[in-house]
């Protein structure tokens, strides 16, 4: 496909050059946000110091995408440790909480939607371990926005109008719409509970949100307002880390957050996508469009069917990834005719275990399968360490109800939850759901094997956060994009019927595509049997950000996504 170049572009289109630094690199969904990590790094403090500060600066500057008072995932590396690891900064249902207590389903908004926040834990965990800056210094920028306000974008003002709750709930309203009057775009907006819930934190650590005057404020606020989560829900919460998935990628080692995400999908869909040669089939062509979506689908299927809290339930994460199974999922493919009806695999037949009994499993079998938002940050230091993390309240503005007096904005993930008990992901008090954020990290080789890091990306976007870093990762390693054209490029999403992480789940498969991809490259895919969907110039999904590390200079190429907020900045 040929793509009239924009004035970045050098092989495809790239709207905004990237930001080309020595010493650092930060991207985030919100400038205020990326300066607050950028002004740690100036104090000589190291990526994970500075993504403390982005993480908190969020609350105050992009409280539509993330908030303390939300879940995530917190993926760093260490070079001097030749590791990559994660922090699971992801919640677990409310002990109280089942599938009677949702008989009409699991509201949208409010407490009740609300399971106990994670990622507080997993970023002070973080920087227990590696951060080299005090807590309090960290947090510095973060507690000034919330107290000198952060100016409303003329996005944020319209998205926060269309949640009427955000204004009604006594709690909330002072902040959105204050004196009852929404916000406009240019008027501050000033959270000064949630600044001193952040001082209680920079003194008193992990234990003031847990154990202290934070949890028992939220708990007492749930318990006045109809919802499950209570104060021993939040002192029993501890965070996960975890070991990363990888797969080998034409050479280079791709890694991925583990169950109970869904990042196994990226390395599934890669590894599939490998059998196809890039030259043979192009940048954006009909031909690679239809093999990723196809690639796409299979690795969903294996999802639905398999993934879950690997605490609960028996996940064959291996047989998932083993080469072998995943060319026979790629020998499915059909290089001239979208799958109609796309099953899951058996990857048990791929382990040298059996599954575990005391487990929940499925084993073979056929599994017929019948608006959200999060955040992601990146930072890479003068030293190459590297974090790339996901954090979410789920849907935009969470459950749109602050907690109290803390000034803290709680999640809505119950919604994620299944309550069909044949489902894997089905409800279960104490268990974590299952989740999409995924952060990502591509290497030259195995990090144990010293394999350097070459990039760092992620995106929001939920379901299809996976399909847009497919994306971004395949456009800059297989045809030569600059981190800047692989995000501003023309972008697809499929939609794949009963498959969504959250209701109301779609009961039939479609693809969008921007029409910058051109009409005669959508009419071909279309005639592949696609049903397509147009969603304009620029209304892809994702909000795509990235840091490239050039391996021979050791130069850092920052891209943020035109389709939000987002900025990167370098040093």
């Amino acid at each position: 496909m040929e793509i009239n170049s924009s004035p970045h572009g050098l092989v495809g289109e790239a709207y905004r050059p990237p930001k080309i630094g020595s010493k650092g690199a930060v991207v985030a969904n919100h400038t205020m946000a990326a300066q607050a990590g950028m002004q740690i790094l100036h104090q000589d403090g190291n990526a994970v110091d500075a993504a403390i500060a982005v993480a908190f600066a969020l609350g105050p500057a992009e409280p539509q995408g993330s908030s303390i008072g939300g879940d995530g995932f917190v993926m760093v590396h260490i070079p001097e440790n030749r590791s990559v690891e994660v922090a699971n900064g992801t919640g677990a249902a409310p002990l109280a909480a089942t599938a009677e207590k949702y008989p009409n389903g699991i509201p949208l908004t409010g407490i009740l939607g609300t399971s106990v926040p994670g990622i507080v834990d997993a970023l002070l965990s973080a920087h227990e371990r590696y951060g080299t800056l005090p807590l309090s210094r960290c947090l510095e920028p973060a507690i000034e926005l919330c107290e000198n306000g952060v100016p409303v974008s003329e996005f944020q003002s319209r998205m926060a109008a269309l949640n009427p709750v955000l204004r009604s709930v006594s709690t909330s309203g002072p902040v959105f719409a204050p004196n009852g009057n929404w916000l406009k775009p240019g008027e501050m907006r000033r959270n000064p509970d949630l600044a001193q819930t952040y001082r209680l934190i920079a003194e008193q650590g992990r234990d003031a949100f847990y154990e202290g005057d934070i949890a028992r404020e939220i708990s007492r606020y749930s318990e006045e307002n109809d919802g499950l989560l209570t104060y021993e829900d939040l002192k029993r919460h501890k965070v996960e880390w975890q070991a990363p998935v990888a797969v080998n990628y034409r050479g280079r080692t791709v890694y991925e957050a583990p169950p109970n995400t869904s990042g196994h999908i990226l390395l599934q869909e890669l590894a599939m996508f490998e059998r196809f040669d890039p030259e043979q089939y192009g940048y954006m062509t009909p031909e690679s469009i239809h093999l990723m979506v196809e690639a796409k689908k299979l690795a969903f299927a294996d999802r639905e069917a398999y993934l879950a809290d690997p605490n609960f339930v028996d996940v064959p994460i291996e047989g998932m990834l083993n080469r072998e199974y995943l060319a026979e999922r790629a020998a499915l493919i059909d290089i001239e005719r979208s799958a109609d009806d796309v099953l899951e695999g058996d990857p048990w037949a791929y382990m040298d275990r059996s599954p575990d009994g005391s487990k929940k499993h499925r084993r073979g079998g056929r599994l017929h399968a019948a608006g959200n938002d999060t955040t992601h940050f990146c930072v890479v230091d003068q030293w190459g360490n590297a974090v790339g993390e996901l954090q979410s309240i789920q849907t935009m503005f969470g459950s749109c109800v602050i907690a109290g007096s803390t000034g803290i904005l709680m999640n809505n993930r119950m919604t994620y939850w299944h309550l069909d008990p044949d489902h894997i992901d089905y409800l279960n008090p104490g268990q974590r759901v299952r989740h999409t954020m995924n952060p990502v990290m591509v290497f030259s080789k195995p990090v144990e094997e010293g394999g350097r890091l070459e990039l760092v990306c992620g995106t929001p976007g939920a379901d299809t956060q996976v399909q847009t870093n497919f994306q971004v990762v395949t456009g800059i390693f297989d045809y030569g994009l600059s981190v800047a054209e692989a995000i501003d490029g023309p972008r697809w999403t499929h939609v794949q019927a009963g498959m969504s992480s959250a209701e109301p789940r779609p009961t039939s498969d479609f693809l969008q595509i921007e029409d910058r991809t051109g009409a005669q490259v959508i009419d071909a895919v279309r005639q592949k049997g696609h049903l397509i969907e147009s969603t304009g110039n620029w209304g892809g999904a994702g909000s795509e950000g990235a840091i490239q590390v050039d391996l021979q200079n050791g130069t850092l190429f920052a891209a943020s996504d035109p389709r939000r907020e987002g900025d990167a900045l370098v040093w």
